[in-house]
């Protein structure tokens, strides 16, 4: 991959510069040392993917991720010291398109762990790059817990999208609510945190054992898939291993075919790749009423789209109208 790295401080780039280089299938195309260079870099000459610091002089790399999706679209990994302390701006970032986060690699670390996480990041983010079909899934519905469901799967984008589409919900609605949203474990608890202070239902991390109940939030928050199991409660499963995608969308999706009778809504929002597309196809098989957003309000049209493509959506809406139908079909 052709990669850039954006980040004011020299021993950052150095150390990124030398974690790129352990791996012959990855070339360091330029750095740029604050957001405002790295937009007119992007311009000029897009990489396959960007090493995006937070915490730059003159325009810091929330406003450059904005810009370049907006202007010179790329991926865009955000990469600094203390993501757990900068949530905020990790998850401001996402909102504008950005993939994921990781910390800044340590070189005092052993040789074989020194920039290890990062690159693996990079591996799984080029497999994305390319898409995932996902799997179908065939299995007979089980018998229905007895409330309403809102299932929600989103990627790029998804926690600003996902403040858009919860806010409007009312803390007495009557349907339990799961999120799966494509984020490392390590940064599925900030995100909670944050969900938590700005919609009005309250948004927990989805535990083992745990079964959904009215009027809360749950999030998938593991590097594992989220499942529904037959008896009604939610689990973690390492499997389908081969899928990129973690937790993965169709993965949760298939699961409710399996063991949540209608009435149901699932909900496929921006993100890159197909993940949820066949998925969401089944829940709509299976009597689910089932959206997918638009292209015009998506940072990144590749789910839905996929979803569309499938014939998945019975609805396609902009982010805006989406608590509205949801809050419709519920009445």
């Amino acid at each position: 991959m052709r990669i850039a790295i954006v980040n004011d401080l020299a021993i950052a780039i150095e150390v990124l510069r030398r974690v790129v280089g352990t791996d012959p299938r990855h070339s360091v195309l330029w750095v740029a040392r604050d957001g405002a260079e790295a937009l007119v870099r992007a311009q000029q000459d897009r990489p396959d993917l960007i090493l995006m610091d937070l915490l730059m002089p003159g325009m810091d790399g929330v406003e450059a991720t904005r810009r370049i999706m907006a202007e010179a679209p790329c991926p865009i990994l955000v990469v600094t010291g203390s993501v757990g302390h900068r949530a905020g701006m990790v998850f401001e970032a996402m909102g504008h398109g950005a993939l994921d986060a990781v910390n800044l690699p340590v070189l005092t670390a052993p040789p074989d762990q020194a920039g290890a996480e990062l690159l693996r990041k990079i591996a799984v983010l080029e497999k994305l790059h390319g898409g995932s079909t996902g799997r179908s899934a065939a299995a007979a519905p089980g018998p229905r817990p007895g409330m309403p469901m809102i299932a929600i799967g989103s990627s790029t984008g998804g926690p600003k999208i996902l403040v858009e589409v919860l806010k409007p919900l009312p803390p007495t609605l009557p349907a339990a609510l799961v999120v799966i949203q494509h984020i490392d474990q390590q940064f599925a608890g900030g995100l909670v945190d944050w969900l938590d202070q700005l919609v009005p239902l309250p948004v927990r991390v989805a535990a083992e054992g745990d079964r959904p109940v009215a009027g809360t939030v749950l999030v998938a928050a593991s590097n594992d898939h989220l499942v529904l199991r037959s008896n009604g409660t939610l689990g973690y499963t390492p499997d389908p291993r081969e899928q990129p995608y973690r937790p993965s969308v169709d993965v949760f999706f298939q699961s409710l075919v399996s063991h949540w009778r209608p009435p149901g809504q699932a909900v496929l929002l921006t993100g890159m790749g197909r993940d949820g597309a066949e998925g969401l196809l089944g829940l709509r098989q299976a009597g689910w009423h089932t959206i997918a957003q638009d292209e015009a309000s998506s940072v990144v049209y590749g789910m839905p789209k996929a979803a569309a493509e499938l014939g998945a959506a019975m609805e396609i809406l902009p982010a805006a109208a989406i608590a509205p139908c949801l809050l419709s079909q519920l009445r």
